[in-house]
């Protein structure tokens, strides 16, 4: 099942498609990567949603990829008394650790990691930014506040301090029982929620130790101070624009987005867009002509993935939501305007040798009308590197590694297939034309660019580059 475009669909997984049938279904209208939210169900749930993938995935012969995304530190105000209370603006109100239920005066916070970090003039934001404290002074076990925004405070509602970083680390106990639960069933892509600064990366890389891509959620202000540190250290990123959109004014948040995703295609690092693209189609069947605009402005910006959340996980019309989707990517990717950006924008090469081939491959391929690049990769950086440079002809990549073709599926423009290794350069050839004609993506004929490393398995080795015609 060879999907006619380049950039891909993330779903998320919930009570709306936990049956066989529908998770079939959302393969069918165009998923590539199933998202497991671990913010939501039980490890038995999300063990027996991906036992269905797994199974979807040996019937159909296609990888595909499974992101699990960690809930991570979740702060919160305590109870209170019949369970709300009204602020009124311009009064005060206190967060304190005193766990009494709150009143109109006062509430518990019990988090000590948000007083250590508060100063005087800090800003706190509760319930997803509908209501705002100003600290007016603080100490280790409380913070007296001036309310800016009232409204009604529920239990347990959410609490967001904007602009400081928080002592505390992005994985939870719950986090990490939940990590080795997912890389003992072998999903894909882990995604890392709370991410503020490196060190949140490389906690999370020594945990996992390889054993699936690292990808980090951008979703506080924090992290885009050092935004570049992170790209660095990670595998793939997620722009979690709702949470941005409560920490920062709404109208930051486009050219955020923007910048993240150049800074993810400077360094070939996949990236994913994600939040209320297709919101409104949790409860109806057709989008709003905003939200289909918002999916293609990320397309148009040359993202890797789109992404769906409650959509799929939670709404009524989960199989059309990426039927409608597709057709926005498939829509945009036909825009003259679009190839135009993809050639205006690509990154300039780096000065190693798999750059200067991958780089050599684009061209060449425009250059014959090549029906694909293909390349043979084990770790993936050769297939990484090609789809950096955004060529206007499909990636085929052929890897001897599942996990590899796996993580791949998110990747732009990439048709993964699991196959044997090759010995030689002449066998190399020989199975480029073999699977580009069984895939469909070329024809008796048609010449294909194979790029790979010389010795063979050797990662991060392209140093190879050749031209062939595919024959019966």
């Amino acid at each position: 099942m060879r999907r006619q475009r380049k950039a891909k669909i993330v779903a998320t997984l919930g009570p709306s498609t936990s049956s066989e049938a529908r998770i079939r279904a959302l393969f069918e209208a165009g998923v590539d990567v199933f998202r497991l939210n671990f913010s939501h169900g039980t490890q038995a749930d999300h063990a027996a949603r991906l036992e269905t993938i797994r199974e979807l995935e040996r019937a159909t012969g296609r990888p595909i990829g499974v992101l699990m995304d960690l809930q991570g530190p979740k702060l919160r105000v305590g109870a209170l008394k019949g369970g709300a209370v009204k602020l009124v603006e311009g009064a005060r109100f206190r967060l304190d650790l005193d766990k009494t239920p709150g009143d109109q005066t006062r509430a518990p916070l019990p988090h000590p990691e948000i007083f250590a970090a508060l100063e005087p003039g800090a800003t706190l934001l509760l319930d997803d930014g509908k209501l705002r404290l100003a600290v007016e002074s603080c100490g280790p076990d409380f913070a007296q506040c001036r309310v800016e925004v009232g409204g009604e405070l529920k239990d347990r509602k959410g609490v967001n301090v904007p602009g400081t970083v928080l002592p505390i680390s992005s994985l939870t106990e719950k986090d990490r029982a939940d990590l080795q639960f997912g890389l003992d069933h072998g999903v894909d892509w882990v995604g890392l929620s709370f991410v503020q600064r490196p060190e949140d990366i490389a906690e999370a890389r020594k945990l996992i130790a390889g054993r699936a891509g690292v990808m980090a959620k951008l979703e506080k202000p924090a992290a885009i101070d050092r935004l570049e540190e992170i790209v660095d250290l990670v595998d793939a990123v997620m722009v979690a624009r709702g949470d941005l959109g409560v920490e920062m004014p709404p109208e930051d948040v486009p050219p955020l987005q923007r910048r993240i995703v150049r800074a993810c295609r400077l360094t070939g690092k996949p990236v994913i867009i994600a939040t209320q693209m297709l919101e409104s189609m949790i409860s109806a069947p057709t989008p709003t002509r905003a939200e289909a605009s918002d999916v293609a402005t990320a397309v148009y910006e040359g993202a890797d993935a789109v992404m769906l959340s409650a959509e799929t996980a939670a709404g009524a019309y989960p199989v059309e939501a990426v039927e409608m989707m597709e057709r926005i990517v498939h829509r945009v990717e036909r825009d003259p305007v679009y190839r135009r950006i993809m050639d205006v924008e690509h990154p300039d090469p780096e000065a190693t040798p798999a750059d200067a081939i991958t780089a050599a491959a684009r061209q060449v391929a425009a250059t014959v009308s090549a029906a694909a690049i293909v390349t043979y990769t084990t770790s993936g950086s050769t297939t990484l590197r090609a789809a950096r440079e955004r060529p206007a002809s499909p990636i085929l990549c052929l890897t001897p590694n599942l996990q590899t073709a796996r993580r791949l599926v998110l990747v732009w423009g990439v048709h993964c297939v699991h196959t044997e290794d090759v010995k030689n350069a002449a066998e190399m050839v020989e199975r480029a034309g073999v699977m580009a004609l069984k895939e469909g993506i070329a024809k008796p004929g048609e010449r294909i660019v194979i790029t790979a490393g010389m010795p063979f398995g050797t990662p991060g080795a392209t140093n190879l580059l050749r031209i062939s015609w595919v024959t019966e």
